[in-house]
């Protein structure tokens, strides 16, 4: 507590109501939540099991875990719940299965699952062009999120394509529950509209969650926004933490007005700023706060440093987009050796992914070890997906998607006729596909080898799945993988041998993951069922949460979006494309939105700890000709004091001269021993 500021000491000890605290970029917010958590614990004797912290990232919530973890030791600390808001649903769902009409073992099911899910359903509609199955998934989603059920899309619906697209949603919203199964936004909204048609459900969950800690609260959506205010009730036991001046997810349904409800539903609500940074210079903090000054703000803040005036802000102007990878490029290599510092300690922004193809070039050629965020996702590779689509199977025999990718991998002889009469007779039976293959009347739509097929597979998983439940569910599912004969199977079907043992490398690193998992549940509080299917579900949401949230401390480069950046700070930091179209995007532009692509340069700005240059390009290739461009619009913005320019108007012969001499006297001092 005492290297606490007074401001953040004053968070920390505010609990006579609802309490907003408005934290800058690096103004030290985990800390304030983490020592709030112990104050609670240690100074007010709130048991740990009736506190909750939630979060948006894996890595956030493990972060405050570990963090609280040093200040609450022991005993004191057992029962406390940090986690993200989708784990919390995920618990909230298991524990009232009963009130929602699910069964034990439900699945969740990921974008992938969701988008195949909803073609299948537009096929069979008929009126919608599956071409738009991105679209009305996206559509979907943002109703999820704003808690608007299939008939009110159907009475906000201002189309006929809208009226089809709300008929596609409850069709969805049907097969899921009939598979047991829930997607993603699902996790949030269900305990939502639980909490607001059963209130004896709700007061038991006021009664467990008795003080609520909200992390990056300018993120919510509507449904996390409801959740909390449900959990909360009238008692005001809650403090988020948020910046208005981060908010750069409006695209998958963050509301920044969040905020500003609060001051509505909680009247007495007590705001606390922390504008000191701790981050960066106090140049880079006046360029930052000069920006985002041009947007709208129901709080004001402004952020300060005592690290130092620093450095100026350089932007410069490159005759095209290769100059200006080849100028990023260079620079990392004559700043690396003058400063004396990693690879690591610079980063490359971005508005597009696009962006990046060239720097990647330009890295490679000049042998500049680079990593770029947003790879593959362990969980997307192929082998994953099919073994998890067994455990899935296992854990939820309804999962119509996993029996689907299983049962002809490795291949079993059942081919796409059988598949589709199963399909139908399940439809018409109203059972999953697993289910269907026990009943009778199959064999009147299936021939003899095809159903003796169809129920070899189905009593050989039924021994796996009691092997699972009743013996040691590791060796279990071990020998599943060896009965498959899964390793033939990727030999088979790989490039090489190297891959296919690559891959199969895999498999084990997932089945060590699931042997960590379990050893994480008490065997006292669930049955061996329970233990299975907890650690599978467990697994598969960790996946939906962690992909692209993975670091590499090796020295390199680090490449990634600007969305990507949030969280994350760098002692260098190049800022690339600062050109009208790019930042602020063109749809942004379109679309009026031009406040929240002025709040994604203010996190690129403020990711930048020591320094930060700011690069564009005259020309730019567009559908393989040459255009014009014009510099962002953000660049008036800044205070010309600040900023130094370069490459805006010819250069004089003194200018050039006095810049090959200090590129000289450069290079000669990084041999100055």
């Amino acid at each position: 507590m005492n290297r606490l500021n007074p401001r953040q000491k004053e968070a920390v000890m505010y609990i006579d109501g609802p309490c907003l605290v408005l934290a800058g970029a690096g103004s030290g917010k985990t800390s304030v939540i983490t020592q709030k958590i112990a104050y609670l614990i240690q100074q007010c004797d709130m048991p740990a099991r009736h506190i909750a912290a939630v979060t948006f990232t894996n890595k956030a919530a493990r972060e405050m875990k570990e963090r609280v973890g040093k200040l609450v030791k022991g005993k004191a600390a057992h029962g406390l719940t940090v986690s993200t808001f989708h784990n919390l649903g995920l618990n909230i769902i298991r524990r009232e299965l009963k009130h929602l009409g699910y069964k034990s073992g439900f699945s969740i099911f990921d974008a992938e699952d969701a988008k195949a899910l909803l073609k299948e359903i537009m096929l069979k509609n008929g009126d919608i062009d599956t071409d738009l199955v991105d679209t009305v998934q996206h559509q979907i989603s943002n109703w999820k999120s704003g808690l608007i059920e299939p008939a009110q899309a159907a009475e906000l619906a201002q189309s006929a394509g809208e009226q089809a697209w709300a008929r596609v949603y409850e069709r969805y919203n049907k097969a899921l529950h009939a598979y047991n199964a829930v997607d993603f936004d699902d996790l949030i909204r269900l305990p939502s509209v639980l909490f607001a048609s059963n209130d004896d459900v709700l007061q038991r969950w006021r009664q467990k969650i008795r003080y609520l800690l909200v992390d990056e609260y300018q993120d919510t959506n509507s449904s996390q926004y409801q959740m909390v205010k449900q959990l909360i009730g009238h008692r005001g036991a809650l403090t988020v933490v948020g910046d208005d001046d981060q908010s750069i997810y409006a695209w998958r349904g963050a509301r920044p007005e969040n905020l500003s409800l609060l001051k509505q539903d909680f009247p007495s609500l007590q705001v606390i700023k922390l504008e000191q940074n701790y981050r960066s210079t106090a140049r880079i903090l006046k360029v930052a706060n000069t920006l985002i000054a041009n947007n709208p703000h129901e709080f004001d803040k402004t952020l300060w440093s005592d690290l130092g005036m620093g450095e100026p802000l350089r932007l410069i102007r490159c005759s095209n987009e290769e100059a200006e990878a080849e100028r990023v490029a260079t620079e990392i290599l004559t700043q690396r050796l003058r400063r004396q510092c990693k690879f690591r300690d610079f980063a490359v922004l971005y508005r597009g992914n696009h962006q990046a193809r060239l720097i990647e070039l330009k890295l490679q050629h000049h042998q500049i070890p680079y990593n770029m965020s947003g790879g593959t996702s362990f969980f997307s590779r192929a082998e994953i997906k099919d073994i998890m689509a067994y455990l899935r199977l296992l854990v939820n025999p309804d999962d119509d998607n996993a029996f689907l990718r299983v049962i002809n991998t490795p291949r079993r002889q059942i081919g796409t006729g059988t598949l589709e009469a199963l399909g139908r007779y399940a439809t018409e039976r109203e059972v999953s596909l697993l289910t269907a293959c026990d009943e009778m009347g199959l064999h009147a739509v299936i021939p003899k080898k095809g159903l003796e097929n169809l129920r070899e597979f189905c009593n050989w998983l039924g021994r796996v799945r009691n092997n699972c439940h009743n013996n040691e569910p590791i060796a279990a599912i071990r020998e599943m993988i060896n009965d498959i004969n899964y390793e033939g199977w990727l030999h088979q079907n790989a490039s090489s041998p190297k891959v296919a043992e690559k891959r199969m490398e895999n498999i084990w690193t997932l089945v060590d993951s699931i042997r960590g998992t379990l050893e994480k549940i008490s065997e006292d509080e669930m049955t061996g069922e329970e233990r299975i299917n907890t650690a599978v579900s467990r697994l598969l949401l960790q996946d939906l949460l962690d992909r692209q949230e993975e670091e590499d401390l090796t020295d390199r480069v680090q490449l990634l979006t600007l969305h990507a950046s949030k969280g994350l700070e760098f002692p260098h930091v190049y800022l690339i494309g600062m050109e009208e179209e790019l930042l602020p995007h063109r749809n942004s532009i379109e679309e009026n939105n031009i406040e929240e692509e002025r709040r994604l340069t203010y996190v690129g700005i403020t990711r930048a700890k020591k320094t930060l240059t700011m690069t564009l390009a005259a020309t730019r290739k567009q559908f393989g000709e040459k255009q014009a461009t014009d510099p962002s619009r953000f660049l008036e913005e800044l205070p010309e004091e600040d900023v130094e320019r370069e490459g805006f108007s010819p250069a004089t012969k003194e200018e050039n001269e006095k810049k090959g001499a200090e590129a000289m006297a450069s290079i000669k001092g990084m041999f100055d021993l």
